[in-house]
């Protein structure tokens, strides 16, 4: 089983090394990569006009015990 959050945020600078306000964003879990997607192309819309922004998709694969 595979979930998908999108994290990310405004950070302090144009590398992108440190977030403005200390903590990310974080949304999910999201169920598929698609959710996931539409969520991402929705908080970067918004952030458009902020050069630094970045939100990116990351997975996490979940291993259930047999």
């Amino acid at each position: 089983m595979e979930r998908f959050w999108v994290v990310g945020g405004e950070y302090s600078c144009m590398e992108f090394k440190a977030l403005k306000a200390g903590a990310p964003q974080v949304m999910g879990p999201f169920e598929n990569r698609d959710a996931a997607t539409r969520a991402w192309r929705r908080v970067s819309d918004e952030t458009r006009a902020c050069a630094t922004a970045r939100f990116s998709i990351a997975s996490e694969r979940l291993v259930m015990p047999a």
